[in-house]
């Protein structure tokens, strides 16, 4: 059923499904839900899209947010000394 959908709204949306890495984005929405909060996860999703769309989302910002979701809690916890 995800590869259909996957398929539909990019056909919608007038995009090559091949350059949909539909895994590596589950991973980031995955971490950002776990590491950050719920509803961070489509908000990230929606602020990729629009940085891959304005051509300003540099490679390896999908890995990037990725890492920087799975260090949130200990990076927040650092920067209000709840070590």
């Amino acid at each position: 059923m995800l590869a259909e959908w996957t398929a539909l709204v990019c056909r919608e949306l007038g995009i090559d499904p091949a350059t949909v890495d539909r895994d590596e984005l589950l991973d980031l929405t995955k971490e950002v839900a776990h590491g950050v909060t719920r509803p961070a996860a489509p908000l990230t999703a929606y602020l990729l899209g629009l940085a891959q769309g304005a051509g300003t989302a540099p490679p390896g910002t999908v890995e990037r947010l990725t890492a920087l979701a799975r260090d949130w809690e200990r990076a927040t916890a650092e920067t209000t000394g709840d070590e």
